[in-house]
């Protein structure tokens, strides 16, 4: 184990082709949508190679929405749902990222989409650490939360005749990240 100091910070960087964010909502009631978003920059900083307090910034690229259908893609970026020309980045800041067990912990912060920010809290599984054939030290976790999308002026909706609304207003939020530790 790695001795450390207070003033012995690590940086790290996301592995973006082993890491993903994604999304998912209710459609008419009975399936979910998904998607993801294939732009963004991770930034984490620890003391040594404890993850307990990390410092956590995630920023998203909204232009970078993919569900697989360039359509729903287009209204998502649109000024009825994300406002993308308008608010080009959601970012999240953490404020404490706390140890539960040995593979769980939870990650508070604030989230800010369309200039709006609020307070959220994530659920992580860590993976664990591991050194690569490159000898670079990497840490994978997956986490989980959701947020009310009308909390963030994501209010376009239609109602369906048969009842019930087009679109949830639960988000469930996603993401599988691996990071690398600066040398």
């Amino acid at each position: 184990m790695e001795t450390t100091k207070q003033n012995d910070v690590k940086v790290w960087a996301v592995d973006s082709s082993h890491s993903s964010v994604h999304f998912s909502v209710k459609h008419m009631v009975i399936a979910k949508a998904k998607g993801n978003f294939g732009s963004y920059k991770v930034n984490v900083e620890t003391i040594g190679t404890d993850f307990e307090n990390a410092k956590i910034e995630l920023e998203i690229e909204v232009n970078s929405i993919n569900t697989g259908a360039a359509d729903r893609d287009g209204h998502l970026k649109s000024p009825e749902f994300f406002d993308a020309a308008k608010f080009p980045t959601i970012k999240f800041v953490s404020n404490e990222m706390k140890k539960m067990n040995e593979e769980e912990y939870k990650l508070s912060g604030n989230i800010t989409l369309k200039d709006i920010t609020r307070p959220i809290e994530f659920k992580v599984n860590y993976g664990g650490q591991i050194v690569d054939p490159y000898g670079n030290l990497r840490a994978g976790f997956a986490l989980e939360s959701s947020i009310d999308r009308f909390d963030f002026g994501l209010n376009w909706n239609a109602l369906l005749e048969a009842g019930g609304a087009m679109l949830g207003k639960e988000v469930k939020l996603e993401a599988e990240i691996e990071i690398i530790r600066a040398k």
